[in-house]
């Protein structure tokens, strides 16, 4: 079974190497310590979510957080393709189902969109605090599935947003996918983008829309700033689980899961 994961801020485990003690503190400390108790000689993995993992032994709890031995630091480089999700806002809790699938299947920024049919607005304080439940979202799915790599969330995009997006990710060499039921190209059968230099990654965004789907006027204005359209299968995926399953897709494709 794989160790858990705790996280650290991006840039605390710089100095972090094998062999040497690390105090993991704060809330995630006190989780490891006095909610789930983990007891000496146990395994943990502590990530700072921009690709540093250290591989830990518990030593002991203390008031201050729990002591970990550092057994080895990995650093997992970043994709050469980054799989980036714009989902539009929906009801409920349909777009936060969505992100969190999607950080367990890889994706490595999601991007919410207010839509021309999303029912749900994101205004003032509002907009905030669902970007702030999108952030803990994936911070949590990023735990369970034991990633390095915590997802970015960008901020809400209107529709000239996101086409200034599109037109922003072809000139860089990336590619817009836009998932519509009435596309006649399948995803399987779309060229991907060629992965971009070290630290530099090329974008592959899969846009999804809202549960009324993705009106005509938006369609046109996506495809005509390079935006392609295509279509997943024979049937019909609810806004909480194309993106995911596209997601998935693309994953196997670009290698992620050999």
């Amino acid at each position: 079974m794989s160790a858990p994961v705790f996280l650290a801020e991006p840039g605390s485990l710089a100095d972090a190497r094998a062999g040497a003690l690390h105090l993991l503190d704060g809330a995630e400390g006190r989780h490891a310590g006095v909610v789930q108790r983990r007891s000496p000689g146990e395994r943990v993995d502590v990530v700072d979510g921009r690709g540093v993992r250290l591989e830990c032994v518990v030593e002991g709890a203390q008031p201050d957080g729990v002591q970990l031995r550092v057994q080895a630091r990995v650093e997992e480089p970043a994709p050469g393709v980054a799989l980036v999700l714009v989902q539009a806002l929906a009801k409920g809790d349909r777009d936060e189902l969505a992100i969190e699938a999607a950080t367990e299947v890889g994706v490595d920024a999601v991007v919410p969109w207010q839509a021309e049919r999303s029912v749900v607005v994101w205004r003032g304080e509002r907009a905030a605090k669902s970007r702030a439940r999108w952030l803990g979202t994936v911070r949590a799915a990023a735990k369970q599935s034991r990633r390095a790599w915590v997802p970015e969330v960008g901020t809400a995009l209107d529709d000239r947003g996101l086409v200034a997006r599109v037109q922003e990710t072809a000139r860089r060499g990336g590619l817009t996918l836009v998932l519509h039921e009435e596309a006649s190209t399948p995803l399987a059968s779309v060229a991907l983008p060629a992965p971009g230099a070290a630290g530099e990654p090329v974008e592959l965004v899969v846009v999804v829309g809202p549960e009324g789907g993705i009106s005509q006027r938006e369609v046109d204005a996506l495809t005509e700033a390079g935006a392609v359209t295509v279509r997943l299968g024979p049937h019909v995926l609810r806004t909480s689980t194309a993106g995911p399953v596209a997601l998935a897709l693309l994953a196997e494709r670009l290698g992620r899961w050999s």
